[in-house]
């Protein structure tokens, strides 16, 4: 006995979760569900506009010289062929320091 309760409740529970949320998006406008609606919680509305966005911080000289590196070393890394990478240096970390000493001007990295 107690086991076909347990197997119909597991069965009834989907049914019932499914109706609760076609009632929210307004799928289902006939079912007798909607008194469910105004018992499930309900999520919190956005703010139309965060009261103060912090602006994105300014680069320093450095920043944008490395980022400017970064790119060009990219740049070169996808326009080499595969045989071309592996003379270079197997991978991308490898060969990024390599190419961002030559960028800088030598061993002063």
């Amino acid at each position: 006995m107690i086991d076909r309760f347990v197997r119909i409740a597991a069965l009834a529970v989907p049914l019932f979760a499914v109706q609760l949320s076609a009632v929210q998006l307004g799928l289902a406008k006939d079912l007798p569900a909607k008194d469910l609606l105004a018992k499930a919680p309900t999520a919190p509305e956005a703010p139309a506009a965060a009261p103060s966005t912090p602006t994105a911080k300014e680069l320093s000289p450095g920043q944008t010289a490395a980022r400017s590196r970064q790119k060009t070393c990219g740049a070169e890394w996808r326009a080499l062929t595969d045989a071309q990478k592996t003379a270079q240096g197997p991978k991308w970390p490898q060969y990024w320091s390599k190419c961002n000493k030559r960028l800088k001007g030598g061993d002063k990295a």
